[in-house]
């Protein structure tokens, strides 16, 4: 079966703004985000891409944009169900103002059990984004072999999400795992079982430089903004 390569969004405003983006429009990659995007298809070079698989968000479009054009004969396709998840009445509040809601508590801890108001829960959000995957992962090996390589370019939640799904994990352990704006992570699917051969992968050690204020015990929600 085929090899997927995730690719998060590059940097975007609303991470840098500490806002939980959701499906809000108008959501573009900042300075740092473009800048990121511009050094995709450099990073990916050695990679013949069967497919490329986008959210239908500005950022994702954003993001692969460099890579389409360096790639003339990949034609992209947008599924939705590798968008970002449903955040209902949280989408476009403030992070910091967010730590206050009972709800969050359940999302660190308890993830499975959490639906976002006016939005989807959380296993709803995981359901869709690996029922995409198995989908694609079927049409990449029908048209071009079980060694064929494909990409997707989707969310934070979304592809901590599927990484628990290829490791087995119950989606209540996502929150421990985390992956960067415009991060590359490679699982090998097989008929027996996924292996997860690339995570969260930037080629910069920035992030894990220590910081005045360290990083508490909760998981950024919606993927975090990455290295300063």
């Amino acid at each position: 079966m085929p090899t997927l390569i995730l690719v998060r969004h590059g940097r975007s405003t609303a991470n840098t703004e500490g806002l939980l983006a959701g499906w809000t429009p108008g959501v573009a990659l900042d300075e740092r985000g473009a800048a990121q995007a511009a050094a995709l298809p450099g990073r990916l070079a050695e990679l013949p891409l069967a497919e490329i698989v986008t959210s239908p968000l500005q950022r994702c479009q954003e993001t692969i944009r460099p890579l389409l054009d360096a790639r003339p004969d990949v034609s992209p396709h947008t599924d939705e169900r590798i968008g970002e998840c449903h955040y209902g009445d949280w989408s476009g509040r403030k992070l910091a103002e967010l730590k206050d809601e009972p709800l969050m508590e359940v999302v660190q801890a308890h993830p499975s059990a959490a639906a976002f108001p006016g939005g989807e829960s959380m296993r709803a959000m995981q359901t869709r984004a690996a029922e995409a995957v198995r989908e694609w992962n079927a049409r990449v090996e029908r048209d071009h072999g079980p060694d064929a390589v494909y990409l997707m370019c989707s969310h934070g939640d979304i592809i901590k999400s599927l990484i628990a799904d290829a490791l087995g994990l119950h989606l209540d352990l996502f929150q421990r795992i985390s992956v960067e704006p415009c991060s590359i992570t490679a699982i090998r699917y097989t008929r027996l079982r996924p292996f997860l051969v690339r995570l969260g992968d930037t080629g910069d050690f920035t992030s894990l430089v220590p910081r005045e204020e360290p990083p508490g015990g909760e998981a950024d929600v919606g993927g975090g903004a990455g290295a300063p």
